[in-house]
């Protein structure tokens, strides 16, 4: 019960959420320098036929009205189709989201587990790999995802020819080819997240190991194994779990880049081309569902705590 309230509560506080991103969206994307009927009627078309298009898209009402619509669509489980093609918004984005899925999955796999084991190797032997992993976090922090993609091209594709340069391959029709198509773009999303988490992993390991209870346990007899896989790693968790979340949310981000590079057909190549090209309801659509993922983010961590901490599930 006390996790289905929990579900519960995080579901209802992320209502306004949506509705303040969505309207701030909206506002955002008006301002945004450009008008679709221009593009689709074209520079030579007349003042009517100009007019006329405006009317169709409903880009003749006033901002607060046209965001009524969308909201009454959305209500209804409509989010429109887009002014270009004309296809609903929806499938759009069903058939883009997999791809994103799949490279934000996998990067937060590849991320999670490197970076937990470089942070735990460096806890338990000290020394020089301590300095590698400040100085790999300086580097994840600095250098962003889509340079670190242009670099592996050069290198996995260019150079080596192990990986394709761009594209990918649904699972269905070839799963190794999927899995080809996702290890560079994945290898870039990770990098700098693999830094962040291990150097986190490594502080809180070592600051657990420093409290008492861990002493008392060790002085008992405890072996180093059971001391650190059964206790330490335990108590260590919750800090990694928060920032492993903040990586989550910082992949979506950084998708947006690195599907541009390696011309991936997700959600964020797919936002960016709405944007350019000033499609209103495909970009409303895509911050809709980037922002559900978001919220199930915070809602994983939130459960995670809860199974890592009674006191959490307690509260």
């Amino acid at each position: 019960m006390a996790v289905l309230r929990l579900v519960v509560r995080r579901l209802l506080s992320s209502v306004p959420l949506l509705f303040l991103v969505s309207a701030l969206t909206f506002v955002l994307v008006s301002l945004v320098p450009g008008d679709p009927a221009r593009t689709i009627v074209g520079q030579h078309a007349t003042v009517e036929q100009y007019r006329a298009v405006r009317g169709q898209l409903g880009l003749d009402e006033p901002l607060p009205v046209q965001y009524g619509e969308w909201l009454v669509r959305v209500f209804h489980g409509d989010l429109g189709s887009s002014l270009f093609s004309g296809e609903p918004v929806t499938s759009v984005l069903n058939s883009r989201l997999p791809v994103s899925l799949s490279l934000i999955i996998a990067g937060t796999l590849v991320s999670g587990v490197l970076g937990v084991a470089l942070g735990l190797l460096s806890a338990r032997r000290g020394g020089l790999l301590v300095k590698a992993v400040d100085g790999l976090s300086l580097l994840g922090l600095a250098v962003p995802a889509f340079w670190f993609a242009l670099v592996l091209i050069a290198i996995g594709s260019v150079r080596l020819r192990w990986f394709p340069v761009t594209g990918y391959v649904p699972f269905a029709d070839d799963p190794g080819e999927w899995a080809r198509s996702l290890v560079l773009p994945v290898l870039s999303l990770s990098l700098g997240a693999v830094a962040i988490i291990a150097k986190q992993t490594r502080d809180s390991v070592l600051d657990t190991l420093g409290r008492d209870f861990i002493r008392v346990m060790q002085a008992n007899g405890f072996t180093q194994r059971s001391v650190l896989y059964r206790h330490v790693l335990r108590n260590a968790a919750l800090p990694v779990v928060t920032v492993l979340g903040v990586v989550l949310v910082g992949l979506l981000a950084a998708a947006v880049f690195v599907e541009t590079v390696f011309a991936m057909p997700g959600l964020g190549s797919l936002t960016q081309q709405a944007t350019v090209q000033h499609d209103i309801p495909v970009i409303q659509g895509a911050v809709l569902y980037i922002t559900v993922l978001v919220v199930v983010v915070n809602l994983l961590v939130d459960l995670a705590y809860g199974r890592l901490d009674p006191r959490v599930r307690a509260s």
